[in-house]
């Protein structure tokens, strides 16, 4: 499992990288075609607003893999051993349920509409379902990622070393 995971997040960083570095190309084309030819692009502004879209939820998608996404943990740091594995299970759990529901059952929709209706980008002409095609993915990865975690807890592998102590508040400053 531990082998498909890192394979999934190696391709997502390289895709994500290849976005970004595709989406600073495509503004230095925007800026350059502004002021030094005075005749600027007229996909390059379109462009950008959809690899920004691609790159904002494959993105949440890779942190929620990797762990990085916001989250407050007060709670999950004062319990420990079975109470702490329910929480972030259940944690896990909500997070699989609204990616099912919302990413990829609404995105869904909104793709099969966008392209049932033929509705294009304005200059680039692209199909706006697949510009859109990105939530339901994204929302595919957030499931795979937390069943990932929820499969690892439920086996008893703790996401944290072994040997990692819980954090102790410093001693007071002397004066």
């Amino acid at each position: 499992m531990k082998t498909f995971r890192d394979a999934i997040d190696k391709a997502l960083a390289w895709f994500l990288i290849a976005l970004m570095g595709f989406a600073v190309l495509n503004v230095l084309w925007q800026v350059f075609t502004r002021w030094a030819l005075q005749d600027p692009s007229s996909y390059t502004e379109e462009l950008a607003r959809y690899l920004l879209i691609w790159i904002g939820l494959l993105g949440s998608a890779y942190a929620v893999g990797k762990k990085l996404h916001l989250a407050i943990d007060l709670v999950p740091m004062k319990l420990q051993g079975r109470s702490r594995r329910t929480l972030e299970i259940t944690i896990e759990a909500l997070i699989f349920v609204f990616a099912l529901a919302v990413l990829v059952g609404g995105g869904t929709r909104l793709v099969v509409l966008m392209l049932r209706f033929g509705q294009t980008s304005a200059a680039l002409g692209v199909p706006l379902g697949v510009v859109y095609l990105v939530i339901p993915l994204s929302g595919l990865l957030i499931m795979m990622y937390a069943g990932v975690e929820i499969v690892e807890q439920l086996a008893g592998k703790d996401t944290e070393s072994p040997d990692a102590q819980p954090e102790q508040d410093p001693p007071p400053a002397t004066v």
